[in-house]
């Protein structure tokens, strides 16, 4: 299983994960669930009038926390946004209504990645896997 497949189903598990950014220097938490992978990188998507995406645009390093039991994974990295009508139909496919409701208020979806990342599954007192993405 590669990195990224660990990765994905660590979130699949924990269904809901935190994406950790910051506003000025607050730092702000949100839940998403939608991830998907395409050709062995992990997507993540937002909507561009989000309070989200203008934070992980004015400050591009992140972090996405996910916790199942008393495990949880940390992974944090740059933000790269990417533009590309396939990806954007493959999200459509995975969410219709959500991208439909989009759709009809006129909101734009945004899909990323994490660049330089790095990540750590843990248990309440150790490192039980790291690695870089």
């Amino acid at each position: 299983m590669s990195n990224i497949a660990k990765v994905s189903d660590f979130l699949k598990k924990a269904q809901i994960f935190y994406f950790l950014t910051t506003d000025g220097d607050q730092p702000k938490g949100r839940p998403f669930g939608f991830h998907m992978v395409v050709d062995d990188k992990l997507y993540f998507g937002c909507g561009t009038f989000k309070n989200v995406f203008k934070q992980m645009t004015a400050n591009p390093k992140v972090e996405v926390l996910a916790a199942k039991g008393e495990e949880f994974m940390r992974y944090d990295g740059t933000v790269k946004i990417v533009k590309d009508d396939a990806l954007l139909a493959k999200v459509r496919a995975i969410m219709p209504q959500v991208m439909d409701y989009y759709d009809k208020q006129g909101w734009e979806m945004c899909v990323f990645y994490l660049e330089n990342g790095h990540v750590e599954f843990r248990g309440l007192f150790e490192v039980k896997e790291e690695f870089d993405v």
